[in-house]
């Protein structure tokens, strides 16, 4: 095959192709890119960023967890300018609830649903998201761009006609405390029960397009309508694919359990800001919130005016754009698709072979060892994580989620380009450059057709590439004409360079560096397409063989390098850390705690062994460090057991000190829990599981009423260990406010004092 399209210029030929390849990925990155704000002086019935910006700043200011005097103060603001565009506003006051491994979460939320009636309505219109925010910072963009993004779609579909379906707002609390908002919404509220279309707005970070990242099942209806109305749709099928595969949640997934189809959309960018207090006004990129608010106001005309009867569908639908080009077809067709692709690989055999180039042996070979670079590729990508993690411990505390990451991304990619290199010029003299190249197609076609199986919207990734690969190739062998054949390889691996390039870097993007040998494997499997090229730039001495790859792997480690010289914490960009004070008050001692990997210098002030001996019984999780500090003179928690069974125990907890958190840990599973707050309906969770790391059961409440609440709780244990928590740590004495270059971590118990007691239920 390389003798096919090799040209008397062959460097010069292969320079080309790279070229066109170079541009197709910044082409196809541009065209996913989000949109500029629109200025406060856009016409009335567009959304403007500068106009919702305005909202913005009037609640996101400081953070509003939920109980907080802060949310309290949302929610009137919300509800005001509701009712002011004409909206018919109901706050629902409710207990909600969430269980998890051995966990039972409970908490009392105010949800705003406020109602649009439609014209003539053939079903509801949910459009939602959450006004609270975690403890340690404002939350502008998770979730405030979303609400003020509500606030500004409002005041825009108001100057139009009033829609023919119900639009119904719904900015649910205590999201961050295990989506207890929305809980309460599908269990109690009579529109919960009702279904309709659902289009929640979220964010992990605080930048990037507003990508739709999740839908309903059977979703071919409704992402036509989104790429049909959305002015500038984001997001694919492979993205919903992986997120249903993951752990994450939100809001989305109690409402579409509830009976509720629909679209998630979230940009998540500049995720190190999560949870912290760098998720601030000031970070925010206006284009964010501008493309959340297109999305949501042109969703919301198109769904509103829409017979939502008729989005019903039986199947989901393969989607995506590439270069800038959208592209759908139903999932019926990933199949047929993916077998295609095998074939085609095969034809491509058959005529490689006929032509004397290959034989069936050196293809096979050639496939089979293309998982070595495989394998390697990843190894090394995880690797330069272990190094990164050894040189700097808080990026492991941060989850790899970084400030200034981009160094490291060239580097981890660039490994994947040192594992192929080797292999390749390792087995080029021994199997043939031709056999290498049409069995490395076998492992992008394998995977076409292991995502058909296990998850067809994302087979695309790898099935539009092989097709297009082979047919660029089959193209050059059949035309046998130079400068042809090269013109037909580089349009043929145009499509690979762009979706799989691009979803490498976008690993990166979604999960940090954690799983940092994820996107050298994407370079690996599209350098397994381009091997014609890498062999039309591949020297032809044995000394140039090991050059090449050895030069490459030394601009891995000058980018490591030069990632850890940019990437240094400062005011702008700090570093996270975790420090948390907890009281014994059955013992009267208290400690500092932190689990950072390894303390910075301002925590190690606090803390400086790893003993846990003397924290409260249950307290301990994971790998912690701990110091003792002085005493406060706090009353713990108080527990009244009221009755007991032989496999139930009914009890009343409450704090003496008013605090708003509490954590109760059990020394048996818990299997059922009712919790009882005065005001609210009774909440009640089964839970499965154990918890790991602490006591095998754990029960919380948030938003605590003054006069405690009643638990019962189906478990056989004998103790438990009671926390009320307040945060904030300006009352210890002693302590001292966090230098610049430092910022409380997006742990949930960060900057907690906590008062614990332990209990004998038996009694």
């Amino acid at each position: 095959m390389t003798k096919l399209i090799d040209a008397p210029r062959r460097v010069l030929a292969g320079l080309a192709v790279l070229a066109v390849l170079a541009v197709a990925v910044v082409v196809h990155s541009l065209t996913e890119r989000g949109v500029g704000p629109a200025p406060g002086s856009a016409p009335a019935g567009e959304f403007s960023a500068e106009r919702a910006m305005v909202h913005l700043t009037r609640f996101a200011g400081e953070p509003r967890p939920l109980g907080s005097p802060a949310n309290d103060r949302t929610l009137d603001y919300l509800t005001g300018e509701l009712r002011s565009a004409g909206l018919d506003v109901e706050v629902q006051h409710s207990v909600g609830a969430e269980a998890g491994d051995g966990l039972a979460a409970f908490g009392r939320v105010d949800n705003i649903v406020a109602t649009l009636r439609g014209t003539d309505p053939t079903g509801t219109v949910l459009l939602a998201a959450h006004h609270d925010s975690v403890g340690m910072g404002p939350g502008a963009a998770d979730d405030g761009a979303a609400v003020a993004a509500l606030l500004e779609t409002v005041r825009a579909l108001r100057t139009g006609d009033a829609p023919r379906n119900d639009l119904v707002l719904l900015i649910t609390d205590g999201e961050e405390d295990g989506l207890l908002g929305a809980d309460a919404f599908v269990r109690e509220h009579p529109l919960g029960s009702r279904g309709g279309v659902v289009l929640n707005f979220e964010a992990r970070g605080v930048r990037g397009p507003s990508l739709m990242f999740e839908t309903s099942r059977d979703n071919a209806g409704l992402v036509d309508v989104f790429t049909d109305a959305a002015p500038h749709p984001r997001g694919d099928s492979s993205m919903v694919e992986v997120y249903r595969l993951l752990p994450n949640n939100t809001d989305f997934t109690p409402l579409s359990a509830g009976g509720f189809d629909g679209l998630n959309f979230a940009f998540i960018e500049g995720a190190a800001r999560y949870h912290t207090a760098g998720d601030s006004i000031a970070n925010l990129d206006r284009g964010s919130l501008q493309h959340h608010g297109e999305n949501m106001l042109a969703l919301a005309r198109a769904l509103g005016g829409t017979d939502l009867r008729t989005l019903r569908t039986d199947h989901d639908d393969t989607y995506f754009r590439v270069l800038g080009v959208p592209v759908g077809y139903p999932n019926g067709l990933v199949w047929p698709l993916a077998v295609l692709a095998v074939l085609l690989v095969g034809l491509l055999t058959w005529l490689a072979r006929r032509r004397g180039l290959v034989t069936v042996p050196r293809v096979l070979a050639g496939a089979a060892s293309a998982l070595v670079p495989l394998a390697v590729a990843f190894g090394l990508g995880q690797l330069v994580w272990t190094v990164l993690v050894w040189v700097r411990p808080a990026y492991e505390s941060a989850e790899g989620l970084l400030h200034r990451p981009e160094a490291y991304h060239v580097a981890m990619l660039l490994a994947g380009v040192v594992a192929l290199l080797a292999w390749y010029q390792l087995l080029r003299r021994r199997l043939g450059p031709a056999a290498l190249a049409v069995g490395g197609l076998a492992w992008p076609a394998l995977l076409a057709v292991a995502c058909a199986g296990l998850a067809p919207g994302a087979s695309f990734l790898f099935v539009v590439p092989v097709l297009f690969a082979s047919a660029g190739y089959l193209v050059a062998l059949l035309l046998d004409r130079p400068l042809w054949s090269v013109a037909a390889v580089a349009l043929g691996l145009v499509v690979g360079a762009a979706l799989l390039l691009y979803f490498g870097y976008m690993v990166f993007v979604a999960v940090g560096l954690t799983l940092g040998g994820a996107g050298p494997v994407f370079v690996v499997l599209f350098g397994l397409l381009a091997l014609p090229v890498v062999e039309l730039l591949a020297p032809s001495s044995r000394r140039g063989a090991v050059l090449v790859p050895s030069v490459v792997a030394v601009l891995v480690v000058v980018a490591v390098a030069a990632g850890v010289v940019i990437d240094r914490p400062d005011a702008e960009h700090p570093a996270a850390s975790h420090l948390a004070y907890v009281l014994d008050a059955d013992e009267g001692k208290a400690y500092w705690v932190s689990a950072d990997r390894e303390p910075a210098r301002w925590t190690a002030r606090y803390v400086h062994g790893r003993d846990t001996r003397g924290l409260p019984a249950g307290y301990a999780r994971g790998d912690l460090w701990t110091g003792e500090a002085p005493a406060l003179d706090l009353a713990g928690p108080q527990v009244e057991v009221r009755s007991r069974t032989a496999g139930t125990v009914t009890f009343r907890v409450a704090s003496r000190r008013a605090a708003s958190r509490l954590t109760l840990r059990l020394d048996a599973p818990i299997t059922r829990v009712t919790a009882t707050a005065p005001g609210s309906a009774a909440a009640t969770v089964a839970v499965e599981g154990t918890r790991t790391g602490t006591w095998p059961g754990e029960i919380r409440f948030r938003d605590l009423p003054a006069e405690g609440v009643e638990l019962t709780v189906h478990t056989r244990a004998t103790q438990v260990t009671a926390l009320d928590e307040t945060r904030g740590l300006a009352d210890v004495p002693g302590f001292r406010p966090r230098p610049p270059g430092l910022t409380a971590a997006p742990r949930d118990d960060v900057d907690l004092l906590s008062v614990g007691r332990t209990y004998d239920l038996a009694r």
